[in-house]
């Protein structure tokens, strides 16, 4: 019997894994698919590395910048600033303090106000001297409401807030708790936004190279949990895989993602433990490839217009040329929200959406794949309670873990998983 069985391999999983092993408790993970890593994925299509969904590495979260390698994974930064749409033409904003020889143009811009832009920077230096715990106790409302108040125009927000934070956090309306814009504002401002060189799924795979291979299993599927009494009064929990084989633990940790750990709870026998799950936020993302790049930048485009399907446009072979083959281009287009068109009329709205953007030589873009990604973050509008008020332990040997349970975000998953494995150490000493 291992002292802890962990389910899911994903973010938090693995990160859990590290620190048991840290403190020589014996684990064991499951996990249900053929891989590692959760909804942290890149598939390599006819040479080119598709992450599953428009993801990005913060460099300043502090959880990922103590357990990752970052010169491994070789990761390569974004322009400070963006590309934005705004229906006949595009203009372009940076951050003066990283790229001061765009001051004049970032200045000029007609993104926002001359006060807009002295707000971002007065908003940037409040978020830098604000600790985390700051952050998280101070009132929550949503990120519109935030923004208002803080003297944002309603054009600066159509056109860089609304686009930039929607996508970043699934989220259209901006009805997002507050609390978790200061919090990602604050990563922003504090570091870069990175993809490593070779695809997002190098972040699961470094962690993974840390553990015992031995350990982990994949494919195994778990249909059901058990808390058994054991002699002398302990309580041990039997996790029942799809095949039917029983393991059994000290301790289980669910690590997956929010609707999966529901589930098995609502397998076992009452009295069961309760978990409150938020509801999910979903995206759409197509890739296409191209036989040169629309922009020559790192940048990220932005929809400025409050209109169309299209929230925003990545190249990420601009940033990394492993995305693509020598001689090609790798286009990310993200839509907020699950499109309920098929494929090919969705492809056909794309392109006729882009060519609007960047000319007839969308003409040339071939579709690679479409992703429709149903539960791709967990809901965060307030009331959102805070990470410490979300528990990690549901009842005397079951834990759980994930970006549900902190920020969600790379960060957030990372930090749940090393707090359910320290609990689960002190339970168990």
């Amino acid at each position: 019997m291992h002292d802890t069985i962990i389910i899911g391999g994903g973010l938090a999983g693995l990160t859990a894994a590290l620190e048991l092993t840290k403190r020589n408790i014996s684990w064991m993970l499951l996990e249900a698919t053929d891989r590692l890593g959760g909804r942290v994925a890149t598939d390599e299509v006819e040479g080119f590395l598709l992450d599953r969904g428009f993801q990005i590495l913060l460099s300043a979260y502090p959880e990922a910048a103590q357990i990752l390698d970052y010169g491994e994974l070789n990761l390569r930064p974004f322009h400070a600033g963006a590309r934005v749409w705004l229906g006949d033409r595009f203009t372009t904003v940076s951050n003066p303090l990283e790229h001061p020889q765009h001051l004049l143009s970032t200045a000029l811009s007609p993104v926002g106000t001359f006060t807009d832009k002295f707000a971002i920077l007065t908003l940037r230096s409040m978020l830098e001297r604000s600790t985390l715990d700051d952050i998280f106790e101070r009132r929550e409302r949503t990120t519109h409401e935030y923004l208002r108040e803080f003297g944002f125009s309603e054009r600066m927000m159509q056109r860089f807030f609304t686009p930039f934070l929607g996508g970043v956090f699934l989220d259209s309306k901006l009805d997002t708790s507050s609390r978790m814009f200061e919090f990602v504002f604050k990563m922003f401002a504090s570091g870069k936004a990175t993809l490593p060189a070779a695809g997002m799924a190098r972040i699961p795979r470094q962690l993974a190279m840390k553990l015992n291979p031995d350990n982990i299993r994949l494919s195994a599927a778990v249909a059901s949990l058990q808390e058994e009494h054991r002699e002398g009064g302990d309580k041990a929990v039997t996790v029942r895989l799809a095949e039917g084989q029983p393991l059994r633990a000290k301790a289980v940790l669910l690590a997956t993602d929010w609707q999966a750990a529901a589930h098995l709870i609502s397998t076992m026998p009452q009295p069961r433990p309760t978990l409150t799950t938020p509801k999910s936020r979903s995206t759409t993302c197509l890739y296409f490839a191209a036989p040169k790049a629309p922009l020559a930048e790192p940048l990220l485009v932005l929809n400025g217009t409050g209109r169309g399907l299209v929230n925003n446009v990545c190249v990420p072979s601009n940033l990394a040329p492993l995305y693509a083959p020598e001689g090609q281009a790798l286009l990310s287009v993200s839509i907020v929200g699950s499109s309920k068109a098929d494929d090919e009329t969705l492809i056909e709205a794309v392109r006729k959406e882009m060519q609007a953007w960047f000319g007839a030589e969308t003409q040339q873009w071939r579709h690679l794949r479409t992703y429709r990604i149903e539960n791709a973050l967990p809901d965060q509008t307030p009331p959102a309670l805070t990470p410490s008020e979300r528990p990690v332990r549901l009842s005397e040997n079951i834990w759980v873990a994930g970006d549900h349970r902190a920020t969600a975000s790379i960060q957030g998953a990372m930090v749940s998983g090393r707090h359910a494995a320290e609990q689960i150490a002190q339970a168990l000493a």
